[in-house]
């Protein structure tokens, strides 16, 4: 790679680094990496591999969400008086779900120099390959870790117009693919990455019920790191429904009065029951 990338004074690069496949870096990021006098790891051990590999002998600081605020100070120094930091983490871009934040803040605050190095990012990767809206998304972060609290939080979210977007752990997939389908209806359309980027990585696309579903029947499913890409809610007024629901509807109006169709079938699907009413009297005889 060549050497021609300007590191300048007093600055700190916040650099990406791949998710999975170590290939996955810019030839700049390499350069900055080399570059700077220090380089903040979330992860010490994690990342002296990584750094290994692309070549790169900078000195390493822990940097984390247990430990930033008391090393923030010293770091600002450092930058005050010309030193060029990068901040890394785990994997892809730092700050999102990562720490960094105060650092970051801080140097705002004083006036420092704060310079992005793109690259990989899980929440790009999985809202790009997730056949989902995309011009709109709310990214969520990892839900809740108790049931009840990740309920209220995906309760909170089931009217929300916007693709959403979400980290889970290994630990919590199964249990939060359900929540997900309680909250957003079971024939809500989401897409569930594992394992971007990595040699086991898998791309899985249908309603909330049937992604469940597919990842408590293979233990295969429940390994690794998750991102979960969620339709958005329809919009008010929005009448069209998927057609397994519509289906549904037309033969419990077939046998109960409209009204109570529409509640029975928002218990069974999920779908807002006015919704549905309003959906139901187009079925009515004219």
């Amino acid at each position: 790679m060549g050497s021609d990338v300007s590191i300048n004074k007093g600055v700190l690069y916040v650099v990406a680094t791949p998710i999975g496949n170590l290939d996955d870096i810019s030839a700049r990021a390499v350069e900055v990496l080399r570059g700077v006098a220090l380089i903040g790891a979330e992860d010490t051990r994690h990342s002296r591999p990584l750094l290994r590999h692309l070549g790169v002998d900078t000195p390493l600081i822990a940097l984390h969400e247990h430990n930033e605020r008391q090393i923030l100070e010293g770091l600002i120094r450092r930058l005050e008086e010309g030193e060029s930091l990068a901040i890394i983490s785990d994997a892809g871009t730092p700050l999102i779900s990562d720490p960094g934040f105060p650092l970051v803040r801080e140097c705002h605050r004083q006036g420092i120099r704060v310079s992005p190095v793109p690259g990989a990012s899980a929440l790009i990767a999985a809202l790009s390959a997730a056949g989902l809206p995309t011009d709109r998304f709310v990214f969520e972060g990892f839900p809740a870790r108790t049931g009840a609290a990740r309920q209220r939080q995906f309760g909170a979210l089931a009217a929300e117009p916007r693709t959403l977007v979400f980290y889970e752990s290994s630990h919590r997939i199964l249990a939060s693919l359900r929540d997900m389908a309680v909250a957003f209806g079971p024939l809500r359309r989401a897409a569930l990455g594992r394992e971007l980027t990595k040699l086991h990585e898998t791309l899985l696309y249908a309603p909330l019920d049937e992604l469940a579903r597919r990842v408590a029947e293979d233990v295969h499913q429940q390994k690794g790191e998750f991102v979960v890409v969620v339709a958005g809610a329809p919009p008010p007024g929005d009448e069209s429904l998927a057609p397994e629901t519509r289906r549904l509807l037309r033969i419990l109006c077939g046998e109960l009065p409209l009204k109570q169709a529409a509640a029975l079938a928002a218990r069974i699907t999920g779908e807002k029951k006015n919704r549905l009413y309003q959906a139901g009297l187009g079925l009515q005889p004219k």
